[in-house]
């Protein structure tokens, strides 16, 4: 996604230069360069407008909703908006290592401000992870001008993921599907988890989010991942039916459900 017509903002860290644009209705962000790091539609800015961040919340198709969820990489804020104004959450923690990228959330796409269920760190999240365990879900979407943050994708780190989940935790991870490390980074998701992992296409090409289990994944059965799909949009208006059939792309599967 190329650079818009009218630009907003910017503003330049020692990190990345941030920029917001917008186009169309939608407003966009974007870290030292022109891709897309997050958008939102003005006209529903608590929605979720890119189909990777959608994505990332398929892995309600296995666990329950988080009562604790922990967000490494604010972005534009749009899932911490979504959980805060749409679900029941009970906690939730977003940590960015880009103060300009905290107050562009705040300034420009309507990220509420810190309070009993919502609150934003400014820290590193490599380091963040290693002293704050017992999350329900992780929600992990680390670049910075277009390629993953080294420090998030690490053996290390996705060790430290899967010791700082809850007993039944997931990890959903942003991955870009073309990266040459992409292989490299599911492999050591696979053994942060024993080969509890799942891997779900997003909508629009190139992104592939990868849950990590802290636990056995349920259900798998094609027949019950249907059935809670349709509550889960129901509940929530994504798109959790395509999910369940997109699944088929990347994982072993047969005429009843994922292996």
């Amino acid at each position: 996604m190329r650079f818009f017509k009218r630009r907003i903002h910017k503003a330049v860290s020692e990190l990345d230069t941030v920029e917001i644009s917008e186009q169309d209705g939608v407003r966009f962000l974007h870290l030292g360069n022109d891709t897309v790091q997050s958008a939102m539609r003005l006209s529903d800015p608590n929605g979720l407008e890119l189909s990777y961040t959608r994505s990332m919340l398929g892995f309600l198709l296995f666990a329950a909703l988080p009562a604790k969820a922990l967000m490494l990489g604010l972005g534009g804020g749009s899932l911490a908006r979504f959980l805060y104004h749409r679900t029941q959450v009970k906690q939730l923690t977003a940590v960015e290592i880009n103060s300009q990228v905290i107050a562009a959330a705040r300034s420009f796409f309507l990220l509420p401000g810190d309070d009993a269920r919502l609150q934003v760190i400014h820290a590193d999240a490599a380091e963040y992870i290693l002293e704050h365990p017992g999350w329900d879900v992780i929600l992990l979407d680390g670049f910075d001008s277009g390629c993953q943050v080294e420090a998030l994708a690490t053996q290390d780190f996705y060790d430290h993921c899967a010791m700082a989940l809850s007993e039944n935790g997931v990890l959903s991870v942003n991955l870009w599907g073309s990266d040459p490390q992409f292989d490299v980074y599911l492999k050591r998701i696979e053994t942060a988890f024993e080969g509890r992992i799942i891997c779900l296409p997003a909508e629009r090409r190139g992104n592939v989010i990868v849950f990590g289990f802290a636990g056995v994944p349920q259900p798998t059965q094609w027949d019950a991942l249907r059935h809670r799909a349709a509550r889960l949009e129901a509940d929530f208006g994504l798109e959790f039916g395509s999910f369940v059939e997109s699944l088929r792309d990347l994982n072993a599967h047969d005429r009843k459900g994922l292996l």
